[in-house]
């Protein structure tokens, strides 16, 4: 049996250009597909935080027209409630590497205001990818990359190939022209190599020990791909 650590923002909120606060968090599917996928396969999961706060769900990941109408919002919220390991975070300050097999960042819009400038998951980051462990960041999780510094200033993650929540999905979505950067731009600019697949279809991207999957959709084939490399 693996532990798979399952670092998640601590925030309910992603601030926007004109300095309005969108609410956010984590994105529902990110987060229980590969739970389910995990668990099923006989493994544990813990979940840490910047501070060890109960991450916020983003309310929009629970709409039906996210999850294939009425009853598949029902199931993903229903799903959602039992996850205890939710509801009790460690602190993400206290997470030694060493505890766990593997590490996930789930998305939603929340790690663009807090992972992607938290030292501390930077360097967990950097030591996971180093590590060879399976490393998994979906969606917007990638934000997360952006603090992988190592000590040159160099992105740990640059001349990898990656997949994340692309510029066309951000402005089908509606949020591209508020926002305060894009990840697709910001990741091209640390010099990660971004492959993106057909807007809002389920793509994944293994470079090394790293998975990474595009969007909501990819979560659970993200999840698959982890569990080969658990194997």
């Amino acid at each position: 049996m693996a532990t798979i650590l399952f670092v998640m923002t601590g925030v309910d909120h992603w601030t926007l250009a004109d300095g309005t606060k969108h609410p956010t968090g984590f994105w529902a599917e990110e987060v229980v597909a590969p739970y389910e996928t995990f668990k099923d396969a006989g493994h544990s999961v813990t979940v840490a935080t910047p501070g060890g706060v109960v991450p916020t769900v983003d309310r929009g990941s629970l709409a039906p027209d996210v999850n294939g109408g009425q009853e598949g919002a029902d199931k993903v919220a229903a799903a959602l409630d039992a996850i205890p390991e939710i509801k009790s975070p460690v602190r993400l300050e206290e997470v030694d590497l060493a505890d766990y097999d593997a590490v996930f960042y789930p998305g939603g819009h929340g790690p663009m205001e807090d992972l992607a400038v938290n030292p501390v998951s930077g360097r967990l980051l950097v030591d996971a990818l180093d590590s060879g462990k399976p490393l998994g960041v979906v969606c917007h999780g990638p934000a997360a990359m952006l603090a992988a510094e190592r000590g040159d200033g160099s992105n740990a993650f640059a001349g990898y190939e990656v997949t994340a929540f692309t510029n066309a999905e951000e402005t089908q979505a509606g949020l591209a022209e508020k926002a305060k950067w894009l990840l697709e731009t910001r990741l091209v600019e640390a010099g990660v190599q971004v492959r993106a697949g057909e807007p809002w279809a389920p793509h994944v991207v293994v470079d090394r020990n790293l998975v990474t999957g595009q969007n909501p959709a990819s979560s659970a084939p993200l999840a698959a791909e982890l569990l080969k490399k658990l194997a």
